[in-house]
């Protein structure tokens, strides 16, 4: 088992930044991949990145809408994944869900995550 806690959400103007942390523990050594995903209102909850977990320098994916704005980094000595959000807009406004995985596969089809944090409200206001 993995447990996730999320934390670094909140309310930001148009054109802000805000970084998000997701801290892990129990047995992370069986993790593979860890992902960012948010969900707006009425909406079905959408990848915004992944960081394999167990290779030092870890692979980066991202959703297309998102890159060049949004970084996933990972810090395994802390057990936390980050995601350094810039330049947000309005519809960026969802609420943000760390998830993690022991297996490769599709690393944007949330349902192939095991594991999922209790998410973080990010507010973006215009």
């Amino acid at each position: 088992q993995v447990q996730l806690v999320e934390s670094g959400g909140g309310l930001v103007q148009a054109g802000g930044s805000l970084r998000l942390s997701c801290a892990a523990s129990g047995r992370t050594d069986s993790t593979f991949l860890m992902g960012w995903f948010r969900q707006a209102p009425g909406k079905e909850r959408e990848f915004v990145a992944a960081i394999t977990w167990n290779r030092r320098l870890g692979d980066t994916y991202y959703a297309n809408s998102e890159k060049g704005r949004f970084t996933i980094s990972k810090d395994n000595a802390q057990n936390t994944v980050y995601l350094q959000m810039n330049s947000l807009k309005p519809e960026d406004t969802a609420v943000y869900y760390c998830a993690a995985r022991n297996s490769g596969g599709r690393y944007a089809n949330p349902r192939e995550y095991a594991y999922w944090g209790q998410g973080t409200q990010v507010t973006v206001s215009s």
